[in-house]
């Protein structure tokens, strides 16, 4: 499950790791608390649309890079510019949780100081984790296990505090990555700053998998941070 604070979020930092997901044959959900629709849809404002007129459009843009990515998608439309946070929003997020289950969940660092939605989203998204693991919290379905949480990279790593800690390799789907992308003109010029990003950390990836001989490669990444201590009785 894939928190996302607005439509393109989870393109720019996740796609990757959505798309080799599905084509494992697993369920992915990416749940959009706002469309984006008044902090990052300048195009469209200086085209003259209404706000109305432009969550629909970013509504579209998102459905069609997750119908890319195999992804199912809701729209929680909790405005953005600000995210306001509010306990109806967490339940509604619990609800969700239930009813998902994920095996693991990715959202935003819980530090970003160009954007207030990226951290507000992350607060909630882990406030709903844990209230959905209560067997007495008032939603439907089962009380959730502890699904494994991990932050994606933000525009400003090195503003946010993030380091990077996992690194995914996404080589065999980063054409579907690059594809979602372009279902999102309303921000053409995130495309090839998320394609060198990949690169980059796809380099850095090889690094860290071995020797680094000299050879060429063609690989692409993507960068995550662990919330919680990872379990497992062989260390690899």
């Amino acid at each position: 499950m894939v928190i996302s604070a607005h439509a393109g979020d989870f393109v720019w930092r996740a796609a990757g790791a959505i798309a080799l997901a599905t084509s494992r044959g697993e369920r992915a959900k990416v749940v959009c608390l706002s469309y984006g629709e008044r902090g990052e849809s300048a195009k469209a404002w200086r085209a003259g649309r209404t706000l109305e007129e432009i969550k629909a459009i970013r509504r579209e843009e998102a459905e069609n890079a997750a119908a890319e990515l195999g992804a199912e998608i809701e729209f929680l439309d909790a405005g953005d510019y600000p995210l306001v946070e509010s306990q109806e929003l967490v339940d509604r997020l619990v609800r969700v949780y239930r009813d998902v289950v994920p095996d693991v969940v990715l959202t935003h660092p819980l530090a970003d100081p160009y954007n207030g939605d990226h951290p507000a989203a992350a607060r909630m998204a882990l406030q709903a984790r844990v209230l959905a693991q209560a067997i007495g919290y008032e939603a439907p379905g089962e009380p959730l296990g502890a699904p494994p949480v991990f932050f994606f990279e933000p525009h400003q790593p090195e503003q946010c505090g993030f380091k990077p800690e996992v690194l995914l390799d996404i080589t065999p789907v980063f054409g579907r990555k690059r594809m979602a992308m372009e279902c999102l003109p309303a921000q053409q010029h995130m495309w090839d700053y998320y394609t060198d990003l990949a690169r980059r950390r796809g380099v850095q990836l090889k690094r860290n998998a071995g020797p680094n001989l000299g050879l060429a490669h063609d690989t692409a990444g993507e960068a995550y941070m662990r919330l919680y201590p990872q379990v497992t009785d062989v260390l690899s």
